[in-house]
């Protein structure tokens, strides 16, 4: 194991090598011989490519291979993006190997390549990956599991790890985080009016949604896409005329209501703009319609906790949707140093600021809901969210499907949410619940206008809703294994108490023989599913509408079982 680089003449050093049980965590150092911005170092070692196929790291969901040296596998996270762990796992999908860093707030990357020269993998870790402010002194423990066990193991070890010795203790998690929602952005965009999000979270009530996610649009008169406006965060009144009169309405619907934020951005035509105009992150702030606050600075971090405060206690809002966090960058002026912040760390600033906030509003509304959404969903941000969601993907299953079964692979028990769910109105039902069939295992958002769903639509998402709400308890709270992440999961499995549901992305064998309870949704493209060890079982299997298609008894140890794209059957 070798360290090299970081500033000239900074002294650089590994120690307290320990490993237990095929787990070793080494910490690594660095001193500057003076303070300064820290240039980049790097850890590497190497290890034999034997029964090596594929890589796993929710930074990595688009290049699941191994790369060569010269163009390796990297995944790069800091406070506000991904999180420090990546995984080799064998063909089977067994660990290989697991690294994990204890920071997951300074700038980071781990990468493995294969050396062609030699048929090993090139590890590295590289710390302060982007420019930061500087610093004296560093240090970070590193983790690396060789443990031949399924890689979710070892990457729910990891997170264990992170809450429990790393300092990343989750938010508390209400129980209506963890229950379907209607988000008005696919659905809505900025065309936003009371009398809609009412009668959607109506419509959302009955079809067994229990809180509506109001998206940006409501601080703007505008209609298209755009941050110009952000910053005052004053109601447009054009759309809502009453906000608190609107809160009161849906919470007579049985509703919550969650607002959108974001967090960084001021707009040029704010007002704000001009009081904080010598405290952005940008180099020009005049180049675009909008910049972003700079959070080392007090006045900033209280006036935006003073905004959620206000709208929390004006508004009786139950929900924030902080928006944008990753948005906080460092530019080349805000480098320079400056004697009104109190914070010389963005990092540092940044973690300040969410902890604050989140106190705040605790101390208002201890079960408000706070949702982020990727890529800013690692560990620092579990201590400020309750909710996780997916990055937006409108209408793209298989992003869904990968990236939601991520972040509960990496997530503990945050309510993972996933993307809102969309799809076109001409679409099959069959089609269109495989929004639904992809995401099962996380906290169901819907984005479609539910007012004009045709019939057929409109009877699928009931059924699947309720299917979920029935299960939640398995879907949630069992543990979730995965298959083949090389081909972004060919299957998902969630277990609790020997029930199981087993959804199939793919063509595949369901093994029921652990099983007193097995439930397989069907997400493939055959009109029927394989099963073996179920013999003398019953089973029923439904249509994507919840209605009998078929019954009876398994009569064979393999037995092959009509079943029709997003059906379900149910085996006992």
């Amino acid at each position: 194991m070798k360290i090299y680089g970081g500033n000239p003449g900074a002294k650089l050093w590994i120690d307290s090598e320990k490993e237990a049980n095929g787990v070793q965590h080494f910490t690594v150092h660095a001193k500057l011989s003076e303070k300064a911005v820290p240039e980049k170092f790097s850890v590497e070692f190497e290890i034999p490519h034997i029964d090596c196929y594929s890589v796993w790291s929710p930074y990595l969901s688009h290049r699941r291979h191994i790369g060569p040296s010269w163009a390796p596998s990297t995944t790069y996270a800091n406070i506000a993006s991904s999180m420090p762990v990546q995984s080799v796992l064998s063909i089977g999908g067994n660990n290989r190997l697991t690294l994990a860093i204890s920071d997951a707030m300074t700038p980071t990357a781990i990468k493995t390549g294969v050396c062609e020269e030699n048929g090993r993998i090139i590890v590295t870790f590289t710390f302060f990956t982007e420019t930061t402010t500087a610093i004296e002194e560093y240090s970070a423990t590193v983790r690396i599991d060789t443990r031949d066990i399924p890689f979710y193991d070892a990457v729910y070890d990891v997170v264990s790890w992170w809450e429990n010795e790393c300092g990343y203790t989750p938010l508390n998690v209400p129980e209506h985080a963890k229950l379907p929602m209607n988000s008005l952005w696919y659905s809505y965009h900025q065309n936003l009016d009371a009398e809609s999000i009412l009668k959607e979270a109506r419509l959302a009530k009955e079809l067994g949604m229990e809180s509506i996610i109001v998206d940006d649009g409501w601080q703007t008169d505008k209609l298209g896409v755009g941050y110009s406006d952000c910053g005052d965060w004053e109601l447009a009144t054009t759309k809502i005329p009453n906000m608190r009169e609107l809160v009161d309405k849906v919470h007579a619907e049985g509703v919550k209501l969650i607002l959108w934020f974001s967090v960084p951005f001021v707009g040029k035509y704010s007002k704000a703009f001009e009081r904080f105009k010598d405290m952005f992150l940008s180099d020009d702030p005049y180049q675009f319609e909008h910049t972003q606050l700079d959070p080392r600075y007090k006045e900033v971090r209280d006036y935006l906790i003073g905004i959620y405060k206000r709208c929390l206690v004006e508004w009786d809002l139950d929900g924030f949707k902080l928006d944008f966090i990753d948005s906080f960058q460092l530019k080349q002026s805000s480098i320079a140093p400056d004697s009104r912040r109190d914070y010389e760390s963005l990092c540092q600033a940044v973690d300040r600021l969410m902890t604050d906030i989140t106190v705040e509003l605790k101390k208002i509304k201890p079960d408000i809901l706070i949702e982020f959404r990727q890529t800013y969903v690692g560990p620092a941000i579990r201590k400020y969210g309750n909710m996780l969601r997916v990055g937006d993907c409108p209408n793209d299953a298989i992003s869904n499907r990968k990236h939601s079964l991520d972040l509960r692979l990496t997530s503990g028990k945050t309510a993972v949410h996933s993307d809102m769910l969309m799809w076109n109105k001409d679409d099959t039902p069959e089609s269109a619940m495989l929004q639904f069939t992809s995401i099962l295992y996380s906290v169901p958002q819907v984005s479609v206008k539910l007012e004009t769903l045709s019939d057929a639509h409109r009877k699928a998402l009931k059924f699947y809703l309720s299917f979920w709400r029935k299960n939640a308890d398995i879907l949630m709270n069992g543990k979730v294994h995965v298959f083949d992440t090389a081909h972004d999961y060919s299957a998902a499995c969630a277990v609790l108490d020997k029930k199981a549901i087993y959804t199939c992305y793919m063509e595949t064998v369901v093994d029921g023989e652990n099983y007193d309870e097995l439930t397989i949704v069907k997400a493939s493209k055959n009109n029927s599913v394989y099963v073996k060890n179920c013999e003398g079982k019953s089973y029923t299997a439904v249509n994507c509408f919840g209605e009998t298609i078929s019954e009876g008894k398994i009569e064979s140890s393999l037995a092959e079982i009509e079943l029709p794209l997003s059906g379900i059957m149910f085996i006992k």
